[in-house]
């Protein structure tokens, strides 16, 4: 059996550009991420409510978040494999539902059980969005617009944060945490009617079985890409999720403080990523590399400074958010860049990774909160993030690597 093990040029089996780029199909894939992430993140907000509701600890309705993200790593992989024969308009729409189905779940859900029953099913559809979203980007717009089509499609999570933070634990009082998962049901089914109003038919470009991921992964400069990508995410996430702790205890911030704080935070995130877009068609390994560097810092900053003024701390963070704006568009596009014949099973990869590094951010933030402290954690990401940023000017690529000639003649008997 022959297998020709070789790195594909940046041409070679690349997604067809359109003559005009579909931004209301990009508008589309923006409200299928708000309404992903939103439904993602709504039991953060309302544990307490849905704890006392369920009979069930506060422990137990927390695993309702890291359920779905176990599962949206294992579709996140899969995804592309699984549906290689189906148009990608159907698979997206498919997803959409998905997701109507799995909110319904958790409204009408009796027990624990059905809580997570409800909230593995959001997994399948978050992990398969994902890891498709990208790819389909690129072939819905034109190949210079894909940086500016990545930044409008990844707003939809600093939004969709905030909605779950914010409006989530106010419309939980108000309406009762059912109600709002009720809402989220009523954004998930607009979100169907704009898909089936937008999206052009996108029938499967070639076969993808599963192991393409291997074929992808031993790609020269990919597989130290992914790595950094997650560790970057990584990073990210042993800071905010500890956040919270920080301005309590080291700022001495109050619940109206740090309300503020945190919707600052959102909004520069939402900054950031409005900006990248056209500033990742010019500078992508300058911002591959900049952002971590700066977060870093900005983390040292904190562990060393943080404390002497609220407005400094709430600064930095601020800063933060904005630099952080940028990361998920930048690795995005860099998919774009050096996978471009195999952007779905990339960005298979890529999601998988991230969902990991949220997971592992989290829980290596965790013993480092519970042994060394809230400042222990911050220097952990900050030593973190300035790593990465080392590996990420020197190992990482952002063009194809040309394929020798050596390469293409690589059989596996």
């Amino acid at each position: 059996m022959n297998h020709e093990l070789c790195m594909a040029s940046p041409t070679q089996d690349a997604p067809p550009q359109q003559a005009a780029s579909a931004w209301g199909a990009v508008v589309s894939l923006a409200l299928g991420v708000f309404s992903l992430v939103m439904s993602e993140f709504l039991p953060a907000s309302l544990l307490t409510p849905m704890a006392h509701s369920l009979s069930i600890s506060e422990g137990q309705a927390g695993q309702a978040v890291t359920t779905t993200a176990l599962v949206a790593l294992v579709s996140g992989l899969l995804v592309t494999s699984m549906t290689r024969g189906l148009d990608r308009r159907q698979v997206l729409q498919g997803f959409s539902v998905i997701l109507i189905v799995a909110n319904l779940t958790v409204y009408f859900s009796p027990n624990l059980g059905w809580l997570l029953f409800g909230r593995i099913l959001l997994g399948i559809a978050l992990g398969g969005f994902w890891a498709l979203s990208t790819a389909t980007a690129m072939r819905l717009v034109r190949e210079h617009d894909v940086p500016r089509a990545l930044s409008l499609i990844f707003t939809g999570v600093p939004i969709a944060t905030i909605s779950a933070a914010a409006l989530g634990s106010f419309l939980g009082d108000l309406l009762g945490w059912r109600n709002v998962f009720l809402i989220a049901t009523a954004v998930a089914v607009i979100t169907l009617l704009v898909q089936i109003l937008t999206l052009p038919s996108m029938p499967p470009q070639r076969p993808t079985p599963l192991r393409t991921l291997v074929d992808v992964m031993v790609r020269p400069g990919i597989g130290v890409g992914i790595l950094a990508a997650m560790l970057v995410f990584c990073g990210h996430f042993a800071f905010f999720t500890y956040l919270r702790p920080f301005l309590e205890q080291i700022s001495s911030a109050g619940i109206h403080s740090i309300s503020s704080t945190l919707l600052a935070f959102g909004l520069a995130n939402l900054t950031g990523t409005l900006l990248a877009g056209r500033w990742l068609e010019h500078h992508l390994r300058l911002t591959l590399l900049s952002m971590p560097l700066a977060m870093g810092a900005i983390a040292w900053l904190l562990v060393t400074l943080g404390g002497l003024s609220l407005w400094t701390d709430a600064l930095m963070i601020t800063l933060w958010g904005l630099a952080f704006g940028a990361v998920p568009v930048a690795w995005s596009t860099w998919l774009t860049r050096v996978v471009a014949d195999e952007a779905e099973s990339a960005g298979g990869l890529l999601g998988a990774s991230i969902q990991l590094a949220i997971a592992t951010g989290a829980a290596v933030g965790g013993v480092l909160f519970d042994t060394s402290g809230v400042l222990g954690t911050f220097a952990f990401s900050g030593a973190l993030l300035v790593a990465v940023a080392l590996l990420i000017a020197t190992r990482v690529r952002t063009q194809p690597q040309a394929q020798s000639e050596a390469q293409q003649e690589v059989i596996h008997q």
